[in-house]
């Protein structure tokens, strides 16, 4: 028995819907609806609610707090209302509105369906089957200490038949879930998977209408391991085995067992079942409009708080006209990472003296590397999960002390960060750990992964396809930084500022690293940046290429550190005055986020709260030591002229452009096709955790456990893998600390240049025509919208 072409065909376009999920040492922000949207954003919020009980929205109670709290205004709400056809006075609006909308049950799978008539007393068919194939993918997928019966990573057993034949000897199953004679019909399955989903497509009757909803449904239903697999595909597509097929094949061959197993013993449930899922087959699509229309006030609700943020933003952005005046030659520059947390540090920096100059740009830095540790086979990417590495950068020289030490505390803390060590470490060590845990509570210190530790004075070899960058590809790579950073008139010092975090004892510490590094702090980046720009050769070499760097500007390597707010100057000795400048913007900067992390320390001094903020940075206990990118919801490409006087409250990502030294429009090009992407995967990622926790969201990082040393997380000890955010970065315990909107992009450029742009690039048209994001066009005092080719006032 075999599949035809049609049937692998829609099996394989549901295995291409689900997006990729990184693993913790990598960790980046995915919108996790990224495959979906070349579809509308409502059409896609509508099926998944159909399917899979997927929420794109808040409740309707939520939205309508907010409006009793002003942070919706009615002229919003009347404009969302019309969006969606919908009119009426703003009385009898309001009271529609908020009215509770009808609930829905989704889609139900074969274990669900049986479920509903199974006892009480017996374990769920659901979470059994969720808990043993999210176990078995743990074990088979675990790096740390593989128990698969192989010889190496090349060699490995593909899923579905590793998990059939340790699913026909797991006698345990039959126990747990009180089915004696359950585990006999696994041993009928099929080893392969193409006469697996040939066997169950025909036994369970699914034409080509079902198939590909019921395909996608049964992935969602384990989304965690289906991310995760994604991103396996993702990082090698060429891979002999197809993970999610395998996975989904598993899922079907536990529908096809309940099947057969019910109906094998005459069980009086198996013809309401039946029924159940015949009708549910037949009305697919009727199902999904109702949904469709059972969300018609949460998703007007929605969109009338988006237009309530953009009105704000709006007035802020076209308040007052920024100053034309000459101003004084630049005395600091700083480059920051476009992170909306980078916001907050660049005003309180530029406000110590009007000739500090920021500037915004992508946080890789433009350069497309991968880092290899030196005599290691170490490696990890540098730059956005969207782009690949095709630079490799080393250090000249092993410091042998250094690395001797770090391997020493590698190896410590991979034992003790693993899942099954997790309690064996406490109870090998015995009370010498204890005495580690009440010294680490009593005299925290700083706790970073060994790999991210380089050792000082570091000097790098630069390779493309192992032979060494000539001067000249040198002078190209840094020209094509400098053109897109933007900087006419350099200072005698040149900040390079990257970022990262300062967290212990967190297994998210790489989310809350820098995005555009693939998880990973911004330093390796601005190292390297800084040797190239002040190598006399590539200067030379550049100059022929009519950039002139002044001969007494030096660009000196920094880190922002995002949950202290300190600065850090690698390899650089700042004066006097800059060092006060930079003290002083990071005081100013604590006493702003302080307003949300702990109000008791806005009445206290500087050097207090400082010494308030390292603690809490350093606390193994301490869940939310900062708030992330939480309450993003703007990306502003303008000149740094243009925002210097607002205050942008940390909410935006600021990149630097000016569209008048961009003659062919590249700069922007790249700018809408790379950064603002970025932001748009970390917005819906921050949004998909807030309005669907349960299935986009981490839960309690208290009850998390390590899955695999790096895979990601489990709540608990089982149950799903969990990907996105926990519910302290985006809760504090009372309040939401991001409000779900969908990012709005503002441009000062002209229109017509915007317009060919988007027109070019169909993803970037997808994201705009089909309401993943807004595009504004920002010039002068005028704000106007691009949206399905047109430009809206």
């Amino acid at each position: 028995m075999t599949m035809n072409n049609q049937q692998k065909s829609l099996l394989v376009t549901a295995t291409k819907k689900i997006a990729p999920s990184w693993p913790l040492d990598k960790l980046i922000a995915v919108n996790p609806l990224w495959s979906l949207i070349d579809k509308p954003f409502d059409t896609v919020a509508a099926e998944l609610s159909a399917i899979a009980g997927i929420k794109a929205h808040l409740p309707i109670e939520t939205y309508v707090a907010w409006f009793k709290q002003g942070r919706i205004d009615q002229a919003s709400l009347t404009k969302a209302a019309q969006h969606y056809a919908v009119d009426a006075l703003p009385e009898s609006l309001i009271e529609m509105l908020s009215k509770p909308t009808p609930t829905l049950t989704p889609w139900q799978n074969i274990a669900d369906l049986a479920d509903q008539e199974r006892p009480a007393t017996k374990m769920s068919w659901h979470d059994e089957i969720t808990h043993q194939v999210s176990q078995f993918c743990a074990d088979h997928y675990q790096q740390v200490s593989p128990t698969l019966r192989q010889m190496s990573s090349n060699d490995q057993t593909h899923l579905y038949p590793h998990w059939l034949t340790i699913t026909t000897q797991d006698k345990g199953l039959s126990i747990v879930l009180d089915e004696p004679k359950l585990i006999h019909l696994f041993n009928a399955l099929p080893n392969n998977t193409d006469q697996l989903f040939a066997l169950a497509i025909e036994e369970l009757a699914l034409d080509d209408a079902s198939l590909p909803y019921y395909a996608h449904a049964l992935l969602l239903d384990i989304n965690g391991w289906s991310s995760y697999l994604a991103y396996l595909h993702w990082q090698n597509p060429n891979d002999q085995e197809d993970h999610l097929m395998s996975l989904l094949a598993i899922k079907m061959a536990w529908e096809l067992v309940i099947w057969r197993y019910l109906t094998s013993q005459e069980n009086p449930q198996a013809s309401a079942i039946k029924q159940a899922w015949e009708k549910q087959k037949q009305t697919i699509e009727q199902h999904i409009a109702k949904h469709k229309e059972a969300l018609l006030s949460a998703k007007i609700w929605a969109l009338a708080l988006e237009y309530a943020e953009q009105k704000q933003l709006n007035t802020l952005l076209t308040s007052q006209s920024y100053p034309l005046t000459k101003q004084r030659p630049p005395v600091l520059q700083a480059v920051f990472c476009i992170d909306v947390r980078s916001e907050v540090i660049r005003r309180a920096l530029e406000k110590q003296d009007d000739a500090i100059q920021t500037f915004g740009f992508a946080g890789f830095f433009g350069l497309p590397i991968e880092y290899k540790a030196k005599d290691s086979a170490f490696s990890r990417p540098q730059l956005p999960g969207l782009l690949s590495p095709s630079i490799t950068v080393s250090e000249c020289e092993t410091n042998i002390e250094h690395a001797q030490k770090e391997q020493q505390q590698a190896r410590w803390q991979r034992w003790g960060h693993s899942a099954p060590a997790t309690f064996s470490m406490v109870e090998s060590m015995g009370w010498w750990y204890a005495f580690k845990m009440f010294k680490q509570t009593l005299f925290s210190k700083r706790q970073t992964n060994p790999a991210a530790r380089l050792a000082p004075n570091t000097q790098w070899n630069i390779t493309q396809n192992g032979e060494p960058l000539t001067t000249q590809d040198k002078a190209k790579l840094a020209k094509g930084v400098l053109d897109s950073m933007g900087i006419k008139h350099y200072a005698e010092t040149v900040l390079l500022v990257g970022h990262g975090s300062h967290t212990s004892n967190n297994l998210h510490a790489a989310g809350l690293e820098c995005g555009a590094c693939g998880g990973q702090s911004g330093e390796v980046n601005v190292k390297v940046l800084s040797r190239l720009l002040n190598d006399a050769e590539v200067r030379s070499c550049l100059h022929t290429m009519g950039i002139k760097i002044p001969q007494h500007t030096t660009f000196v390597a920094a880190l922002h550190n995002t949950t202290t707010d300190q600065l850090t100057c690698f390899d650089h000795q700042t004066t006097p005055q800059q060092s006060h400048w930079l003290e002083q913007a990071m005081y100013g900067a604590q006493k702003e986020r302080a307003k949300k992390l702990d109000a008791s320390l806005l009445n206290v001094s500087d050097k207090q709260r400082h010494k308030a903020f390292i603690k809490r940075a350093n606390d193994w206990s301490q869940v939310n030591p900062e708030w992330g990118l939480a309450n993003n919801h703007a990306f502003i490409i303008a000149p740094r002229q243009q925002t210097r006087q607002l205050n942008l409250k940390g909410r935006s990502f600021l990149h630097d452009y000016d569209y008048q030294t961009d003659s062919d429009f590249g700069i922007l090009e790249r700018l809408l096709t790379a950064p603002m992407l970025v932001a748009h995967w970390i917005n819906m990622q921050y949004n998909l955790s807030v309005t669907d926790h349960f299935k986009f969201g981490s839960g309690n990082k208290v009850l998390h456990n390590a899955v695999g040393g790096n895979i990601g997380v489990f709540e608990g000890n089982g149950g799903d893998l969990r990907i996105g955010l926990p519910m302290q970065s985006i809760s504090d315990g009372k309040n939401w600390m991001h409000t779900p909107v969908r990012l709005a992009v503002y441009i000062s450029a002209p229109k017509s240049a915007i317009a060919d742009i988007v027109a070019k690039h169909e993803t970037v048209r997808q994201l705009i025509d089909n309401d993943w994001l807004y595009l504004f066009c920002w010039q002068d005092q005028t704000i106007e919208r691009f949206y399905q080719q047109e430009w809206l006032s």
